[in-house]
């Protein structure tokens, strides 16, 4: 039986500044993308990659479970500390506002041939947002007909919409704001 020994502090904090810059560098540049960036933009040394990460997809694949971890703690810190009414169309917004850096970081996993689980993380997402959702029509503030594989659907196609197009923050936030209308209970 093997054992992993933990992380040092030092060690921690590299690998998190590494996946912060990946995440930066690969939305901007996509594909174009080179660890030689990634470890300028971190302010580490080449080799500090590779020893965390040693192919361009094992970087790639720690960005995705990051980002999926850091959505469910967002949806999870909403439905602890956030206001019913209001954390259901702030979760949404906040989705579609990260939509290009996710897309991004599956585009290029989609590139190199890597199949996208859903796994446990994103079938969690789902949950949250139904916690989310079902909060938001008893606080009165989402029709009660409304169904979340419709909302699904909808934030699907606006995150897809958001990226492809390369929607600016105006655009995305007024899109956001009339799509959300279509859930909203009437005043």
């Amino acid at each position: 039986m093997t054992t992993t020994k933990p992380m040092r502090a030092d060690a921690r904090r590299n690998r998190a500044r590494i996946l912060a810059a990946a995440e930066e560098v690969f939305a901007e540049r996509g594909t174009s993308a080179s660890t030689e960036e990634v470890a300028a933009r971190a302010g580490v040394a080449i080799g500090t990659i590779f020893r965390h990460f040693p192919t361009k997809h094992a970087l790639l694949a720690a960005i995705m479970k990051d980002l999926r971890r850091r959505l469910i703690a967002r949806a999870e810190s909403l439905i602890a500390d956030g206001d019913p009414g209001s954390a259901f169309f702030d979760y949404f917004a906040f989705l579609v506002g990260g939509s290009a850096r996710i897309g991004a970081v599956v585009s290029l996993l989609a590139e190199e041939g890597a199949p996208i689980e859903p796994g446990e993380q994103i079938l969690a997402l789902g949950e949250a947002f139904g916690t989310l959702l079902e909060a938001a029509r008893e606080a009165g503030t989402v029709r009660p007909d409304v169904r979340l594989d419709e909302v699904m659907a909808v934030l699907t196609a606006a995150t897809h919409g958001a990226l492809a197009g390369g929607w600016p923050d105006d655009l995305r936030h007024r899109t956001v704001s009339r799509l959300l209308d279509g859930f909203r209970a009437a005043r």
